[in-house]
């Protein structure tokens, strides 16, 4: 048979959730920069609504898009999840994902309950979730009052209360990692790539 008639086998898609606060984007951007995986494993670019920083660059940061043309790729289906933050739309485009998948590269994502939801039910076969656990609540509101200084007290309770409910539904991720140490909270990550890579 000729190489070029053996079909490659598709990625796989690797969801990343967690409570605000608890490590999930620093695990996946470490993860990234694995020399074993950099190859294998690209991060999934978001589409949004809101102005370019300074910086910012067009598909390696985000696809910036009009409002218009985001409704319209939403009315296409063309938007395979999307939510609404401080007034802008962000989206993840199906396009570009589903390119990199029939190319055999894993997708890595990092998402809300909601999102990862959507993308089980989209590819089953394909999507792994894992969810982010914080060493306890309280470690957790340490993280987010150092992390937002400038955030009101009100913003930091109403993080916390969805942090509350977003721990509950952990167990209905395939996968939980507790993240007391960074290090081997990225081993644990890396070790479940690598096993759901192979299967």
């Amino acid at each position: 048979m000729k190489a070029d008639n053996i079909q490659k086998k598709p990625g796989k898609i690797f969801v990343i959730s967690g409570p605000s606060g608890s490590g999930k984007t620093t695990l996946l951007t470490k993860l990234l920069q694995e020399k074993q995986i950099r190859k294998s494993l690209i991060k999934s670019c978001s589409m949004t609504t809101r102005p370019k920083r300074s910086g910012e660059r067009e598909a390696k940061e985000y696809f910036f898009v009009t409002l218009a043309e985001f409704r319209r790729l939403l009315k296409a289906k063309k938007i395979l999840e999307w939510t609404r933050y401080l007034g802008y739309y962000y989206g993840t485009p199906k396009e570009p994902l589903e390119k990199q998948l029939t190319k055999g590269k894993s997708v890595g994502l990092c998402l809300d309950l909601k999102g990862a939801r959507i993308f089980k039910k989209l590819y089953p076969d394909n999507t792994v979730t894992i969810f982010v656990l914080p060493p306890s609540l309280s470690v957790l509101k340490e993280r987010i009052q150092n992390r937002c200084r400038r955030t009101n007290p009100q913003e930091i309770r109403q993080r916390l209360l969805m942090a509350r409910r977003e721990l509950q539904s952990a167990g209905k991720f395939d996968h939980c990692i507790l993240n007391q140490n960074l290090a081997a909270a990225l081993k644990e990550l890396k070790r479940i790539f690598l096993q759901e890579s192979r299967v």
